[in-house]
Protein backbone atom coordinates (compact mmCIF):
# COMPACT_ATOMS: atom_id res chain seq x y z
CA UNK A 1 0.00 0.00 0.00
CA UNK A 2 1.21 3.51 -0.60
CA UNK A 3 1.43 6.60 1.62
CA UNK A 4 1.30 10.08 1.18
CA UNK A 5 3.13 12.28 3.00
CA UNK A 6 2.86 16.18 3.91
CA UNK A 7 5.82 17.63 5.89
CA UNK A 8 6.00 20.49 8.08
CA UNK A 9 9.12 22.19 10.10
CA UNK A 10 9.60 24.76 12.79
CA UNK A 11 8.09 25.70 16.06
CA UNK A 12 4.45 25.51 14.77
CA UNK A 13 4.62 21.98 13.16
CA UNK A 14 2.64 20.41 14.99
CA UNK A 15 -0.63 23.46 14.83
CA UNK A 16 -0.15 23.47 11.06
CA UNK A 17 0.06 19.38 10.69
CA UNK A 18 -3.17 19.46 12.45
CA UNK A 19 -4.79 22.03 10.83
CA UNK A 20 -4.11 20.46 7.22
CA UNK A 21 -5.06 17.10 8.51
CA UNK A 22 -8.60 18.35 9.08
CA UNK A 23 -8.67 19.72 5.61
CA UNK A 24 -7.49 16.26 4.10
CA UNK A 25 -9.95 14.31 5.93
CA UNK A 26 -12.31 16.99 4.53
CA UNK A 27 -11.22 16.05 1.06
CA UNK A 28 -11.27 12.29 1.64
CA UNK A 29 -14.99 12.51 3.26
CA UNK A 30 -16.19 15.04 -0.36
CA UNK A 31 -14.60 12.54 -2.67
CA UNK A 32 -16.22 9.33 -0.86
CA UNK A 33 -13.18 7.94 0.43
CA UNK A 34 -13.76 8.34 4.37
CA UNK A 35 -11.99 5.28 5.63
CA UNK A 36 -8.41 5.82 3.99
CA UNK A 37 -5.99 6.07 7.42
CA UNK A 38 -4.62 9.22 8.40
CA UNK A 39 -3.06 10.71 10.93
CA UNK A 40 0.36 12.41 12.31
CA UNK A 41 3.89 11.33 12.21
CA UNK A 42 6.77 13.24 13.72
CA UNK A 43 10.47 12.09 13.08
CA UNK A 44 12.03 14.68 15.65
CA UNK A 45 11.55 17.97 17.30
CA UNK A 46 10.34 20.63 15.00
CA UNK A 47 8.85 17.93 12.51
CA UNK A 48 5.53 17.00 11.99
CA UNK A 49 4.18 14.84 8.74
CA UNK A 50 0.14 14.17 8.11
CA UNK A 51 -0.26 10.80 6.14
CA UNK A 52 -2.53 9.00 4.22
CA UNK A 53 -2.74 5.63 2.80
CA UNK A 54 -5.75 5.85 -0.13
CA UNK A 55 -6.68 2.43 -1.76
CA UNK A 56 -4.99 2.19 -5.42
CA UNK A 57 -7.92 3.86 -7.43
CA UNK A 58 -7.74 7.19 -5.22
CA UNK A 59 -3.91 7.63 -5.34
CA UNK A 60 -3.85 9.67 -8.67
CA UNK A 61 -6.68 12.03 -7.22
CA UNK A 62 -4.24 12.56 -3.90
CA UNK A 63 -1.46 13.25 -6.12
CA UNK A 64 -3.15 15.37 -8.43
CA UNK A 65 -4.86 17.18 -6.07
CA UNK A 66 -3.02 17.50 -2.56
CA UNK A 67 0.43 17.20 -4.06
CA UNK A 68 2.21 15.29 -1.36
CA UNK A 69 5.91 15.90 -0.36
CA UNK A 70 6.75 12.80 -0.59
CA UNK A 71 5.48 8.65 -1.03
CA UNK A 72 6.44 5.40 0.38
CA UNK A 73 5.48 2.15 -0.49
CA UNK A 74 4.50 0.12 2.53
Amino acid sequence: MKSYYWDFFGPRAEGTAQHFLIHLREFLQKHECPDTPTGLRSEGAGHQAVFCSPPVEFQAAIERSLRPRRSTDD
